[in-house]
């Protein structure tokens, strides 16, 4: 299931062209991905912690595609695209209000941590019955976020 907010771009997160700084796209996405779970489903990051799970980020494949600028308001999806035993990528995309026009796209690879060890640990059976039933996007990864773009750009 594709999950979207909205957001304006603020001012201390810009360049001096005005433009979102490449960095703090990571952070819109993070957050974004938070806001979705809490907002949608009544999912915190704290209670998987608390039932001995948690996820590092393992990769980011991110494209920039389009500036996001100074006082715009964007539009960010998020969704499952991907999971594993131990590990998930979640796709993110970055939009205009309308969204039109792809500005950016971000996988994220996540692995699944006991968070008192620090150490790798599978994802428990009621983890994938919930990310199951949330939905994974069906998103051919093997070809590439490159070609993902493609992909998008001709559904424009």
């Amino acid at each position: 299931m594709e999950l979207k907010s909205f957001y304006i771009v603020r001012f201390p997160d810009c360049d001096p062209l005005a433009h979102l700084n490449n960095s703090r796209y990571l952070d819109y996405f993070l957050n974004a991905r938070e806001d979705h779970l809490r907002e949608n489903f009544d999912l915190r990051i704290t209670d998987f912690l608390q039932q001995g799970m948690g996820w590092v980020v393992r990769q980011h494949e991110i494209q920039y595609l389009r500036p996001a600028v100074y006082n715009e308001k964007i539009c960010i999806t998020s969704q499952i695209i991907k999971l594993e035993t131990s590990n998930l990528v979640v796709e993110l995309k970055m939009f205009d209000e309308k969204e039109a026009s792809l500005k950016a796209i971000l996988w994220t690879h996540f692995t699944c941590i006991d968070p008192k060890t620090g150490k790798r640990k599978d994802h428990t059976p009621e983890f994938i019955e919930l990310a199951t039933r949330l939905g994974i996007g069906e998103v051919n990864m093997e070809a590439g976020i490159t070609e993902r773009v493609k992909a998008l750009r001709s559904l424009a």
